[in-house]
């Protein structure tokens, strides 16, 4: 640090940066170096931060590495990724994911040249195991294996949200862990092809907040359908889904993922499952002793994608923190989860609503 800013003003000049860089005897990623020397190109004053240096080289999500791309796009001259060659099995499949994920083809190369395994991406694999052992454990103490919500014994699970035991906290959480049959296989397939790709990309920490947060988003129900229970992850899966659509529409040419157009046929396929949904909250196929499972919570989990995971999925390796419109989003997430609380501890005795007995 002496060295490069000797008079500790916190930045370096561009002389002494470069001549670090050119000569620099520690074995870099070749995305890395690409990002210090764009890093260098950009800079208008003669001089670089040295705590945007800091950033860059650990890796942090930082404003000088959105600067760093805008400027490496324009000038960086390096095969593309898809050229690259004796790949082994792993490395194919972070290749994959790259071009699956990301619109921009230098965000592509940091990522597969600084993709490590640690840490794994274990949430949605660990929330799809959890899913698929409560259908199993549910299946073999029932002994149904195809369960569905008009069936009472089903519907008197702890896990799922009925508007007669609200005050369960817990049941706005639990819900999603309780699926039938179709919508199990539907869900699971969905977080595994989508949700793990995210993760890899976009980390564990952002990934599980988006995912969390569609899950909350089932509060809506209790504010439009009160009078419905939920069961099943929709809300996680359609804010993932949402965000992760919305993101190849809006970079729909920058993107070179080979099934652009499979993924409005998911987009089409999503809509139907949402129009499945409405049918049987409106119209069981057998007579049921209440109302059906809302599909309020897909389309709150589908705004929720569109809005805070857009944003997420838009700021790879930038800080969501120095961002206005992050905090814009979090206040509106936070002040809609208050009304909701608020809604559920007196809107149901001040609107005299007839809640049906739980199962």
């Amino acid at each position: 640090a002496l060295q490069l800013d000797p008079d500790n003003t916190g930045f370096i000049p561009v002389e002494n940066f470069t001549s670090l860089v050119e000569h620099h005897e520690l074995q870099l990623d070749p995305s890395k170096l690409d990002m210090l020397l764009a890093l260098v190109h950009s800079n208008e004053e003669g001089q670089v931060c040295y705590q945007e240096l800091i950033e860059l080289m650990s890796s942090k999500r930082s404003s000088s590495f959105r600067r760093a791309i805008a400027n490496g796009r324009r000038t960086l001259q390096r095969e593309i990724l898809l050229d690259e060659t004796g790949l082994g099995l792993y490395k194919r499949f972070v290749r994959y994911v790259a071009y699956e994920i990301l619109p921009c083809e230098t965000d592509r190369r940091w990522y597969f040249h600084q993709n490590r395994l640690c840490p794994p991406p274990v949430f949605i694999a660990v929330v799809t195991i959890v899913q698929i052992m409560v259908f199993m454990c549910y299946g073999i103490m029932l002994n149904k294996w195809v369960l569905q919500t008009y069936q009472p014994d089903f519907m008197k699970s702890p896990l799922v949200y009925h508007p007669g035991h609200r005050a369960q906290v817990w049941r706005f959480f639990s819900y999603m862990f309780m699926h039938v049959l179709e919508q199990l296989g539907f869900n699971a397939l969905l977080q595994l092809m989508i949700g793990v790709p995210l993760e890899m990309v976009h980390g564990i920490l952002r990934i599980s907040l988006l995912y969390m947060a569609g899950v909350l988003a089932s509060l809506t129900v209790s504010i439009t359908d009160m009078r419905a229970p939920v069961v099943g992850g929709s809300g996680g899966v359609y804010a993932l889904c949402s965000a992760h659509l919305a993101n190849v529409v809006m970079n729909w040419a920058g993107m070179r993922c080979p099934y652009k157009l499979l993924r409005m046929i998911l987009a089409l396929v999503c809509s139907s499952e949402v129009g499945r949904a409405v049918w049987l909250r409106f119209s069981p196929p057998l007579p049921s002793s209440g109302p059906q499972p809302s599909f309020m919570a897909h389309l709150s989990g589908a705004v929720v994608g569109i809005s805070m995971g857009l944003l997420i999925l838009r700021s790879y390796e930038e800080s969501l923190q120095k961002q206005c419109s992050w905090w814009v989003i979090v206040f509106s997430f936070i002040t809609f989860l208050l009304f909701a609380i608020f809604w559920n501890i007196f809107a149901y005795e001040l609107l005299g609503v007839q809640i049906p007995p739980p199962p």
